[in-house]
């Protein structure tokens, strides 16, 4: 299979060396502000994608959405690990809603935090009967992150705000007073060399409850990102897809 790369920073070389351990090739690896010699092109346009099989998408917020347009346009399948756009994804659905795309976009491909996940949406459902225990989200990455909270800490979140009804809205950071009941607070450090670190904490006046998942390294988020994307060349589902679509065909077989 030919993958083209699109970014080569920390999560593009990840990205190479997991497409080396599945047999496939690299056909193109772009970025425009990296110096590199295995960079091929400084432009993504159709030329440089023309023989790619799959995108694999580690770029930039500020060039992801135009990024995803052309993948879109071009037919092209696209794994998008980019976070910090989603506020634009209507619209990208509405600018797209003719071609004919497939697109799978996550904050995460780690095939351990989409079983976190899960893990934590059935957690929810079992909270949401048990009414004593509160719960708030962290999550801790390197200080070099650019976007804060971290994609998989929102996915994360909407797990249990669409789980626990006692939880409606988001609360990010600190809060300048008392915490509503009904809100969620989600918290960020940046520190070091942290590569991911998410934290659920269901807390009761007798004791607490905390789901973790670490990352010990990038490759199961580049392991994850590969096999997503042959799954995503193979797949007859067509659009805008989640992890939770690529976890559902894993686990149960396609459908």
């Amino acid at each position: 299979m030919k993958i083209a790369i699109v970014g080569f920073g920390k999560m593009g070389k990840e990205i190479l060396s997991a497409t080396a351990s599945f047999g496939d090739e690299a056909c193109q690896i772009i970025d425009p502000f990296i110096e590199d010699s295995r960079i091929t092109s400084k432009t993504l346009d159709s030329s440089t994608l023309v023989d790619a099989d799959a995108v694999i998408d580690f770029s930039s917020p500020s060039s992801a959405v135009d990024n995803i347009i052309m993948y879109s346009k071009l037919s092209i399948p696209a794994v998008i690990g980019t976070t910090g756009w989603y506020d634009s994804l209507e619209n990208i659905k509405m600018l797209t809603e003719e071609d004919d795309n497939k697109i799978l976009y996550s904050g995460n491909f780690s095939l351990g935090v989409a079983l976190y996940l899960r893990i934590l949406r059935e957690a929810s459902h079992l909270f949401n009967k048990v009414d004593s225990y509160d719960v708030s989200l962290r999550e801790a990455h390197h200080r070099a992150k650019k976007d804060s909270p971290s994609g998989t800490a929102l996915m994360a979140a909407n797990e249990i705000i669409n789980n626990l009804d006692r939880k409606s809205k988001i609360l990010i950071g600190n809060s300048d007073g008392v915490i509503s009941s009904d809100s969620l607070q989600v918290t960020s450090e940046r520190v070091g060399f942290e590569i991911g670190l998410h934290e659920a904490r269901f807390d009761s006046i007798n004791d607490s409850i905390i789901l973790t998942h670490h990352a010990r390294n990038r490759g199961g988020f580049a392991y994850g990102a590969v096999r997503a994307a042959h799954w995503l060349a193979n797949t007859d589902r067509r659009g805008f897809l989640t992890l939770d679509d690529f976890l559902e065909d894993l686990l149960e077989g396609d459908r």
